[in-house]
């Protein structure tokens, strides 16, 4: 195939990873027309359908598919190597993506970025904020953060926050309601507040150590969130129990307007790491962050 038909391999790419035509147009800056005019003439060229369209939606064919996953880890690598040549700049350079929990963006990522961006203003930086799972690679994100424990094999690993300890919380006026629980047994009686998970669709477990083992609650409640500041928005405003890293509530616990209890209970999990494929060692702006980041005890 000519040289010159690596841009409509590239339109291919894009809108099957979308499963749209609009948002692959609007990703590589052309019209919506012009796009489906791309893709129209490379299947006219291989004289195979590459994707099934409907009113819908858009998705590869068998021949799509195959083709997809061809293509897709090498326009990657050429990004990658083409994000590599910023160290060849004056300053590091690039656009560096990042799925991370909220409570990792408030509480690590957002403080040190924020002393970092002035200082390197070719770097930029999307975080999406994200309780799933997310595989950076299938998603294209540079980077990902997670507890140490839930970190993949087969990453690169930096650690970026000391170990995390959970707290079990509820308000003076909830507690003035129901007595507080005084073990794992007693949560069962008490309205609890839920994080659902994406990944799984299923609410959180609150895991805690009993006589040296985990053991995992499932846990009732009339309120349920995907984030953790409403969790403690709602325990603040006494509608339940909270399930929450300590540091959260440290605050309103010295303040008298949170109450922490089953404390001989909660764990401490491995703390925060980015982690990220070993290719993108090789992007300058990924150092600069790698070490902006990186946990000094």
């Amino acid at each position: 195939m000519p040289r010159e038909n690596y841009n409509d391999l590239l339109a291919f790419v894009m809108v099957a990873r979308e499963g749209s035509f609009t948002r692959a147009a609007a990703q590589l800056g052309v019209s919506q027309s012009a796009l489906s005019h791309t893709i129209r003439s490379l299947e006219a060229r291989l004289a195979l359908r590459l994707l099934t369209r409907t009113t819908r939606s858009v998705s590869p064919t068998e021949a799509g598919e195959r083709l997809l996953l061809t293509l897709a880890p090498r326009f990657e690598e050429i990004d990658a190597e083409l994000s590599a040549l910023s160290e060849l700049r004056d300053k590091p350079a690039g656009t560096i993506r990042i799925t991370s929990a909220e409570h990792a963006v408030d509480t690590v990522l957002w403080p040190r970025l924020a002393k970092l961006l002035p200082d390197y203003p070719d770097i930029k930086v999307e975080i999406n904020i994200d309780y799933g799972l997310s595989d950076i690679v299938a998603q294209r994100y540079d980077a990902g953060v997670r507890l140490g424990d839930q970190v993949a094999k087969d990453m690169i690993a930096v650690r970026i926050a000391p170990d995390m300890r959970i707290a079990v919380v509820g308000a003076p006026a909830y507690f003035a309601r129901k007595a507080p629980p005084r073990t794992l047994q007693e949560l069962a009686g008490h309205d609890c507040i839920n994080l659902r998970l994406p990944t799984y669709g299923g609410l959180m477990a609150w895991e805690f150590i009993q006589d040296g083992h985990e053991v995992k609650a499932r846990v009732e409640g009339q309120l349920v969130f995907n984030n953790s500041s409403q969790i403690l928005r709602a325990a603040l405003a006494g509608f339940g129990v909270a399930y929450l890293p300590e540091d959260m509530a440290r605050e309103h616990i010295a303040g008298g307007r949170l109450i922490a209890v089953l404390d001989d209970w909660c764990p401490t999990f491995p703390g925060y790491h980015l982690y990220y494929p070993s290719r993108r060692q090789s992007s300058g702006a990924m150092a600069v962050l790698i070490e902006a980041l990186r946990y000094r005890a």
